[in-house]
């Protein structure tokens, strides 16, 4: 669907305005005289309220602000689109997932949770993964995250999660984060959450980009095909390149070097052409099925493990612009659960139903009343014709003289599928049989709350086990109520003894023992080290290099490292040229956090400069790939690093040496070496 691109492009450029040659005018088009001096009684008197360009120019900026998302406010987005690769009509009438031909209009907003606009993109959070597909049939928005599970099961302990989870609130402290008494009271008073808190606790929560982040559907929707069959449906976005995160003392780091590294680093990659991928997977379970798992559908703090249920890879999305203005279309977006088209429905999935009110409501408040779907990002492609008028914000001048159903005055229109008899394309609820006395009352079914946070831990790896021990560490090590820590430790214990013990030594009290058995299943799937790694495509690389170094040398790595699609930055204690070389950054405005991996061709001249040798031993701790010309030796040796682990040294020589060092780069991260050797 090339026209659907086409057509989402004309209707934003519509709305593009641009001020290059311009000249500057009040809201009403009245040319401006002067805007930097209010007009007053004489050089020195008082401003008079007849300047009305002065009016609107303040008003205008004392309600530039909307209100911020509750949850999700911090966050960044792109447009793209989507391509289908197999028609998916046997189980879906949705137009997008039936057209291999479609190019669809899509655009995904990434963000944090607990954070305000104004916190750091990398704390230790989950990530929200929002898409919506401009489709022929209308907006279809598949609003996720980076974890395929959720904090609680039913939407009405939503608002006390979130109360938990963000600044306490008798001083607004802390910010973004989890690690304080109000959030592990909450853990520890509701076990539901424990899944969802091994996940937390993870990698998954310290992403190294959007770019290489996972997303989930979360809830298990149905898709629905022609006959009016129903086909139960999770879904699932992978990274093309492959699922990576940061470490946590690096995080600390990243967030006063550069609290927008997340959204700097998917902007840049935009502009760069180096446009993000996911490919598109859905995990299928026929209505047959529904009750055949040791674990409720329905419930959002489970998922159907891929050695059960395998995930269908049917598509694949790009995103390959940049919007051109945050806030009219980053800001403005506006996603909602219930934005579905023909062939996907709902479950009866009680957190997903609470969303589904939810997400209006908020909209109403947040945009401005009920005609925020006319903002141009918000925008169908398809077109929209209704009975609604009026309201904040109208931005449609309604012709004719009718605005209800029936009527018999314009000709019936717009006319209802039923009354037209054409109800080809019409949306159709689902046909399920419902019955039940009316109860405030969970399903027996959703009462497992440890073993898929067991099947979890069981699946990590020994590094992932370690970086999940050290998270409890630091977030327990903010408690400060101590009979909180204790019992979060008890919770633990149901999910595995060891892990209860670790964190329990950590904390400096006994070991509770084994609650409950470990079940010793495993799914390899959950384990990042399983994730791809045979690309150093858009990774970030520093070359420490000086003067006195053999450039050309560096030059031929640099080039066979750009050849493979990394991006490789000259960073030295100066500004300006390195001989031939341009410097892109020098020392004291940077850091080693903010880069995959390093090389040193230094000449010698940087191993007594303090900022290169921190550079080079913090990039050893944090576990990334160092490499170290002839020239490099020097610089090496003044770090004086505990090992060589994924250090690629001088003595490799020729291409082997670009090879060796993009192998080492490829595997994101060494985490076999003894950081703890290494001074913060």
């Amino acid at each position: 669907m090339a026209e659907g691109n086409d057509d989402k492009q004309r209707q934003l450029d519509a709305y593009r305005v641009g001020s290059e040659g311009s000249r500057l005018t009040t809201d009403q088009g009245v040319r401006v005289d002067d805007t930097d001096n209010s007009l007053a009684a004489g050089e020195r008197g008082p401003t008079l309220l007849e300047d009305f360009h002065f009016r609107e120019k303040i008003t205008r900026f004392d309600h530039e602000r909307i209100p911020e998302r509750v949850v999700h406010a911090r966050g960044a987005g792109a447009y793209g689109y989507f391509h289908l690769y197999e028609s998916l009509a046997e189980f879906t009438v949705a137009d997008f997932l039936c057209d291999t031909s479609a190019r669809t209009p899509v655009f995904v907003r990434f963000s944090t949770v607990a954070g305000s606009r104004g916190s750091a993109d990398t704390v230790r959070d989950v990530r929200g993964f929002a898409t919506k597909f401009y489709t022929r049939q209308g907006n279809y928005d598949l609003v996720g995250n980076n974890m395929p599970v959720f904090f609680i099961q039913d939407g009405v302990k939503f608002p006390d999660f979130v109360h938990a989870v963000k600044p306490e609130p008798h001083n607004e402290i802390p910010q973004a984060q989890s690690a304080h008494d109000t959030f592990w009271d909450f853990v520890q008073l509701q076990p539901e959450i424990m899944h969802m808190v091994m996940w937390l606790m993870s990698d998954r929560a310290i992403p190294r980009s959007f770019r290489m982040m996972q997303g989930f559907g979360v809830h298990t929707f149905r898709l629905v095909n022609a006959e009016g069959r129903g086909t139960f449906v999770k879904f699932h976005w992978r990274p093309v390149l492959g699922t990576h995160s940061l470490v946590w003392d690096e995080v600390l780091r990243i967030q006063g070097n550069d609290p927008d590294f997340n959204r700097r680093d998917l902007w840049e990659s935009i502009e760069r052409g180096a446009f993000p991928e996911w490919e598109l997977g859905l995990q299928l379970v026929p209505e047959a099925d529904e009750h055949s798992f040791d674990f409720d559908l329905l419930d959002a703090t489970k998922i159907i493990p891929e050695e059960v249920v395998p995930v269908r890879v049917v598509g694949r999305m790009v995103l390959d612009r940049n919007p051109d203005n945050f806030f009219a279309e980053t800001e403005q977006v506006a996603f909602h659960t219930a934005n579905v088209v023909p062939g996907i429905d709902f479950t009866n999935d009680p957190l997903l139903q609470a969303r589904n009110f939810s997400y209006l409501d908020t909209q109403l408040i947040r945009l401005g009343g009920p005609n925020f779907a006319q903002i141009p990002v918000n925008r169908p492609i398809a077109p929209v014709h209704n009975d609604q008028r009026d309201g904040y914000n109208q931005r449609i001048i309604h012709r004719g003289r009718t605005s209800y159903a029936p009527n018999s005055i314009s000709g019936g229109c717009p006319m209802s599928g039923v009354l037209s008899g054409d109800m080809e394309g019409v949306f159709r609820h689902y046909q399920e049989r419902v019955d039940g006395n009316k109860i405030r009352k969970r399903s027996p079914s959703f009462e497992d709350h440890y073993s898929q946070a067991t099947l979890f831990w069981n699946s990590m790896s020994a590094w992932e086990k370690r970086h999940i021990v050290e998270a409890f560490l630091f977030e327990l090590g903010h408690v400060e109520r101590r009979y909180i820590k204790e019992q979060v430790v008890q919770r633990l214990a149901n999910v595995d003894a060891g892990l209860a013990a670790q964190v329990a030594a950590g904390l400096g009290m006994p070991s509770p023992g084994a609650t409950t058995p470990n079940h010793g299943r495993t799914s390899p799937a959950l384990s990042q080290a399983n994730s791809p790694r045979d690309s150093i495509a858009t990774r970030k690389i520093a070359f420490l290099v000086a003067g006195g170094a053999d450039l050309n040398r560096a030059g031929q790595v640099m080039a066979a490292l750009q050849e493979k699609g990394a991006i490789c930055e000259i960073v030295t204690s100066h500004e300006g040229q390195v001989g031939s070389l341009a410097v892109d950054r020098q020392l004291s405005a940077v850091s080693s956090v903010l880069y995959d991996a390093v090389l040193l061709a230094d000449g010698g001249e940087l191993s007594e400069n303090g900022h290169a040798v921190h550079f080079v031993r913090e990039a050893f701790k944090h576990g990334k790939a160092i490499g170290a010309l002839p020239d490099g030796e020097a610089l090496l040796e003044a770090a004086a690093l505990p090992g060589r682990q994924g250090v690629i040294g001088p003595e490799t020589t020729g291409d082997e040496f670009a090879a060796a060092f993009a192998a080492v780069i490829a595997e994101h991260r060494v985490f076999d070496r003894d950081v703890d050797a290494v001074a913060a």
